[in-house]
């Protein structure tokens, strides 16, 4: 059936006017980019059964140009829409961030850190340099590694954070298992990290560690 034959507030279009896109299904959302479906399957369908094929909508954002361009009913106009929505949306964060305070918005530091690491294929660990009234300085990817972790050095770290002239930071890596869970060496990275800007008068204000679904932050469990 198509979408045009479903109740109104069925449809994906007129459940986002009605209700918020935050009411509406990864499959509804995902439709309503790709605007029509293929023959005998609705737009809807056909977002469904992509987020199956891919195991989710982040694996889906994640596919390079070849691998999205071999999905059903997908190809490299649907590759290049979509990379632009997901930039705009890496943009906005930023523009977010730039405006608040990390201290005193949370949440706008959170999305950030999670449109830039959550969609990563290997573990990737980044950090947020913040000025003595903790406004952003720079976002830096400092390490990147295989999908079993990444080699952190303190001493570059500090490098980092002094060329920016940085009074204080903010860490970040994400778990490419999707498991957000820090673990003992996230731990005593965390410690080195935060024992080692101390020497140079900079304070390390949290660390992010970034899953599928969840976020863990070293500050709010009070590990900081």
């Amino acid at each position: 059936m198509p979408i045009t034959d479903w109740p109104v507030d069925e449809r994906p279009r007129e459940k986002l006017l009605d209700r918020g896109a935050g009411a509406l299904t990864d499959a509804e959302l995902l439709a309503i980019f790709l605007r029509t479906g293929v023959s005998g399957m609705s737009a809807v369908s056909l977002a469904r059964q992509l987020l199956d094929d891919y195991g989710g909508l982040t694996p889906l954002l994640a596919a390079d140009r070849d691998e999205f361009c071999q999905g059903h009913g997908l190809g490299t106009a649907k590759f290049v829409q979509l990379q632009a929505v997901v930039e705009m949306a890496r943009r906005y964060l930023a523009e977010r961030l730039d405006r608040s305070e990390p201290l005193t918005d949370p949440a706008a530091t959170r999305d950030y850190l999670i449109a830039r690491l959550a969609r990563q294929p290997h573990e990737v660990f980044a950090a947020l340099f913040l000025d003595t009234r903790h406004r952003v300085l720079a976002y830096e990817e400092l390490f990147r590694g295989t999908i079993d972790g990444a080699a952190v050095y303190p001493r570059e770290v500090v490098k980092a954070a002094l060329r920016h002239n940085a009074a204080a930071a903010i860490f970040a890596h994400n778990h490419p298992s999707g498991i957000a869970e820090p673990s003992e060496a996230d731990h005593s990275l965390t410690r080195r990290l935060s024992d080692a800007l101390a020497l140079v008068d900079i304070r390390t204000l949290d660390h992010f560690v970034i899953g599928a679904g969840e976020t863990v932050s070293f500050a709010e469990r009070g590990w900081l």
